[in-house]
């Protein structure tokens, strides 16, 4: 799904609003520790990396399509920043970058649902874990599945961008599966100036990760001092109500 989008992610995403919202939070969390060193797990098209490190953060990225990491590769050539983005997926991250190699992990956008099982999901934690220094910051960010799922929460907002006189519209929705996993669809229009509306659908399984399950691995995993806050303006999380599901936390001694 990510390789098909990674051409068209960051028209899908209004990049300027979304930092200009989450960095003041990010850096704060940030500051806290005196942190310097960030891994960006499922970085995408590497735009929060490349913005900490246009702040001066020495980041690095990793995400496992390869498309997405060619992209923000290009992405930081453009923006004439150092940032060394590589193809690793959730699990694989302390081979790649090292054992206690980072102060702070980023996982924003929705992205440890893509992993199917718990086993999957206790991995991925552990090698979070494994990655950062003791005592350092984890920032998850996740859909709130707890609102989803108890109200059968289908469709998100549309978004839309335009650009050389070419119209793009995005449109995502869930297919709550038999199994209790959600198929998640992006239906992305595109219409050329003077030209006729085309389409493409991918697809991607998800399985909703609600707020207990997701307290109850990092703590397994050994992290501590757990916070959730209902999006990236550092709000309470309210599990009837809150958008998204963010976690603060710290990595074990």
């Amino acid at each position: 799904m990510y390789n098909e989008l990674s051409a068209d992610y960051d028209r899908f995403v209004n990049w300027q609003n979304r930092l200009a919202v989450e960095l003041p939070f990010i850096i704060q969390q940030f500051q806290k520790i005196n942190a310097h060193l960030v891994l960006d797990a499922a970085t995408g098209t590497g735009m929060h990396a490349i913005a900490l490190a246009q702040l001066g953060y020495q980041a690095v990225g990793a995400d496992l399509s390869p498309g997405m990491i060619e992209k923000a590769r290009r992405n930081a050539a453009s923006a004439n920043v150092q940032v060394r983005f590589e193809v690793a997926g959730f699990g694989a991250l302390a081979d790649v970058f090292g054992a206690h190699s980072t102060d702070a992990l980023l996982c924003l956008g929705n992205s440890l649902p893509h992993l199917l099982t718990r086993g999957e999901l206790e991995a991925a934690l552990r090698d979070f874990a494994t990655c950062l220094k003791p005592r350092r910051t984890l920032i998850l960010q996740n859909r709130n599945f707890d609102l989803v799922m108890g109200r059968h929460e289908r469709w998100m907002e549309p978004q839309s961008h335009s650009e050389a006189g070419t119209e793009w519209i995005f449109q995502r929705f869930y297919d709550f599966d038999p199994d209790g996993l959600l198929t998640f669809n992006m239906v992305t229009l595109q219409r050329p100036e003077n030209g006729s509306w085309s389409q493409k659908v991918v697809t991607s399984r998800l399985r909703p990760l609600l707020e207990g399950e997701l307290v109850s691995a990092l703590g397994q995993a050994g992290f501590t001092d757990l916070v959730p806050y209902g999006n990236m303006n550092g709000d309470a999380y309210n599990p009837e109500t809150s958008g998204n599901l963010v976690v603060l936390a710290r990595s074990p001694n």
